[in-house]
């Protein structure tokens, strides 16, 4: 089948403004978005931009709105569009480096900000720190990020302020704040306590459809939210 792949361009060197370009393919229904683009630079036009690397879903560089909704292209197919055509764009909210690559920098600086590592300064044990299945079952579902920002560009409230720290943030926090071997789980709950904190999420769920993980998101907002307004970890 032949799809018209209509694809986002701006070149700060050389464009006043952002325009579209359509490249027509010749595509499989198996044939995943990723594998598009990469036919389109290695064939078509050389110039265009995208980011990738494992290009199966864990690293999580290729997220891109793909028809408007914020995916990874990697895990995108053809036939999962049931359109021969398919619009695709930079995610939001953040800076347009190149065509479909944005700066991730600010996104990054809210991750860091959360304090994403595991926090412990006891004596260490003879073993290793013991804990229940039932004790990681609590904080589980929020390993699984991997940092794509799919959820943090798709909120609105993120789009109105780069200044909210953001879902991807807030999971990641909630990733230790839960782990019962951790004891930075206070300090993270007082930097979420802000004004561009975790409050400023309005529950819309835009995150949780966006999440390539499947990483129940605003549940795990909800619950650190809970956490601080109760004053303690459960």
């Amino acid at each position: 089948m032949k799809v018209t792949l209509k694809v986002f361009r701006y070149n700060p060197e050389t464009d006043d403004k952002p325009h579209y370009d359509k490249f027509v393919v010749d595509a499989e229904p198996t044939d995943r978005i990723l594998d598009l683009l990469e036919y389109v630079k290695g064939y078509q036009d050389g110039t265009l931009s995208f980011r990738r690397s494992c290009a199966h879903g864990i690293c999580g560089s290729d997220a891109v709105r793909i028809n408007g909704v914020n995916r990874l292209a990697c895990k995108v197919l053809v036939q999962t569009l049931r359109s021969k055509k398919i619009t695709v764009e930079p995610i939001l909210g953040l800076p347009v480096i190149k065509d479909l690559i944005v700066d991730m920098e600010s996104f990054f600086d809210h991750y860091l900000s959360v304090i994403p590592y595991f926090v412990n300064d006891e004596p260490p044990p003879m073993k290793e720190r013991l804990q229940s299945p039932e004790q990681h079952e609590r904080f589980e579902d929020t390993t699984k990020c991997i940092l794509c920002a799919c959820c943090t560009t798709s909120c609105p409230s993120f789009w109105s302020s780069e200044e909210y720290i953001g879902p991807a943030a807030i999971v990641t926090a909630h990733r230790f704040i839960f782990d019962s071997r951790d004891r930075a789980g206070a300090e993270r709950l007082r930097i979420l306590n802000d004004i561009f904190g975790v409050y400023r999420c309005h529950t819309i769920f835009n995150c949780t459809d966006a999440c390539p993980r499947e990483i129940e998101v605003t549940r795990a907002i909800g619950e650190v939210k809970k956490a601080i307004a109760i004053g303690k970890i459960d």
